[in-house]
């Protein structure tokens, strides 16, 4: 029987242990710099390299795929070379760190993009909310319909800032298809409108999601690459259908044949029965932030590494209140509690340390 403190081979890097510290938005970019990462991130991603993987902050693959303030960026000669410090104190410390590459969609506003931009999706289809601005909390505006070659130009966006990420140092990428942003909203009918061939049926909402990691894949090797699902998460206002099962039986088969580094399931309520069904169908490391309700994964939650519902367990909250979680589990505490309330009560914090789902 494995357990979570075993160590583990993934993407040709062997894991000190099955605990991951999973993706959280710190909003910690210098945005005078042109969105580059900086000395504090390199501490940050340092202080936890006990973490048998480190998937980083949602990391915006193009100018238009920012969605908040102060988040970094892959798309730039300086922001690939503004990551290389990050990855390096991490190597020094003996950790492994996966790159998220998150394109927000229409999870963003206009003031926070240059040049008269606006944020982009599937749909021309606002969701509700508000997101954090410069001029404060702002309504989340109706995003532009991307036409067919901003899709295939997104998908290449992706691409590159894959191979930007190689070059920071980075041991691999992590592709957001969760928490209702880009991928997730061509996923969802709620989101995804279209009666072209990236819409419509399963099989057309899925291809969007297939084509990017088809072409991440391409370009760094599929065993460098992970994909992150969250299906029936409500977040960000996304609507999924009553075919849940059959979007996700399908794009996890359509998944597979990539030889991918692994599945990374972000579990909502309810989900149990289809993450053990996504698990026993997908080939590869399968990597699951469980389910807790109201409360923090916590000890207990390691028991799904010794039972095989996952290969490794995804932790949150926890990482940031405790850097060295890995040895605090492993000696059953003492656990300093995480300010849950203000992550995601509201208060923001003036979003320079705002913690979002990533």
């Amino acid at each position: 029987m494995s357990t979570a403190f075993d160590s583990y081979e993934l993407a040709g890097k062997r894991l000190a242990n099955r605990i991951a510290m999973a993706p959280m938005t710190r909003s910690r970019a210098d945005a005078a710099a042109g969105a580059t990462a900086t000395d504090l991130m390199a501490t940050y991603y340092a202080q936890r390299a006990s973490a048998g993987l480190i998937i980083s902050e949602g990391i915006q693959p193009s100018v238009v795929g920012q969605g908040y303030p102060f988040t970094p960026g892959l798309h730039s000669a300086e922001q690939v070379e503004s990551w290389r410090p990050v990855t390096d104190a991490v190597h020094r410390e003996g950790g492994v760190i996966f790159a998220q590459l998150m394109h927000t969609g229409r999870i963003g506003h206009p003031s926070l993009l240059p040049d008269g931009l606006v944020p982009v999706a599937p749909s021309a289809v606002a969701a509700k909310g508000q997101v954090f601005t410069g001029q404060g909390m702002l309504d989340l505006t109706t995003p532009a319909e991307l036409t067919e070659d901003e899709i295939l130009r997104t998908v290449e966006d992706y691409a590159n800032a894959a191979r930007g990420a190689m070059a920071a140092g980075f041991d691999g990428v992590e592709l957001h298809g969760a928490n209702g942003y880009l991928i997730h909203q061509f996923l969802a009918p709620g989101s995804n409108l279209r009666t072209d061939g990236w819409g419509g049926s399963v099989e057309g909402r899925i291809r969007f999601a297939i084509e990017v990691a088809t072409a991440v894949a391409e370009a760094i090797g599929g065993d460098r690459v992970g994909f992150r699902i969250s299906p029936g998460n409500t977040y960000n206002d996304i609507v999924e259908g009553d075919d849940l099962d059959e979007t996700y039986g399908a794009l996890v088969a359509r998944l597979a044949p990539l030889g991918l580094a692994y599945l990374h399931q972000l579990e909502a309520e309810g989900q149990r029965e289809l993450v053990l069904r996504l698990r026993k169908e997908w080939p590869g490391t399968f990597v699951l932030n469980p389910f807790t309700g109201a409360d923090v994964t916590g000890p207990e939650e390691l028991e799904l590494v010794e039972d095989g519902t996952a290969d490794l367990i995804a932790y949150g909250a926890m990482f940031l209140a405790n850097p060295d979680l890995p040895a605090r589990l492993a000696a059953g505490g003492p656990y300093n509690t995480p300010d849950t309330a203000s992550f995601f009560g509201g208060d923001h914090r003036g979003y320079t340390d705002y913690p979002a789902l990533g």
